[in-house]
């Protein structure tokens, strides 16, 4: 028999790092879900990663309220902040340059992402990630501007 979805949970949630602290104890108390079990699933999901690496993940709540989570790859942000060793982006991105990243550098980002982007091809999500760097004030070296 199929369960019936009572609703989705979306948030960004760091690896092996899970707590019923705020954002996830309000979010599944209001849904009726079992707080540390859904902790316990999800560190023991991410205990081979980096920890505290922020991972979106969606939770699928069911009508008898047991769940299911699907863990996606960390925001493009947090690879291109961790390539250029920086912690935040450019306060005003179209004046000041904080880093630079070469399309080699982009491309492994882009693989990396590439089930979690809404691309067809590598270029595109190369494209994506360009712009991305762009507006976060990081140079992309090595790309052709017509």
């Amino acid at each position: 028999m199929v369960k019936k979805i009572l609703g989705l949970i979306k948030l960004n949630i760091p690896a092996s790092k899970a707590n019923p602290s705020p954002p996830i104890g309000p979010a599944l108390g209001q849904r009726g879900v079992n707080i540390m079990d859904f902790c316990k699933s999800f560190n023991n999901a991410t205990k081979d990663m980096e920890s505290g690496v922020p991972l979106p993940v969606i939770i699928t709540v069911f009508s008898d309220r047991s769940f299911s989570f699907k863990i996606k790859t960390p925001p493009v942000s947090y690879f291109l902040l961790k390539n250029i060793d920086s912690n935040k982006g450019s306060s005003s991105p179209g004046r000041d340059i904080i880093g630079e990243i070469s399309v080699d550098k982009i491309k492994e980002i882009a693989k990396k992402k590439m089930n979690d982007l809404n691309v067809y091809d590598l270029d595109s999500a190369v494209s994506m990630i360009s712009s991305s760097a762009s507006t976060m004030g990081i140079k992309v070296i090595g790309v052709k501007h017509d």
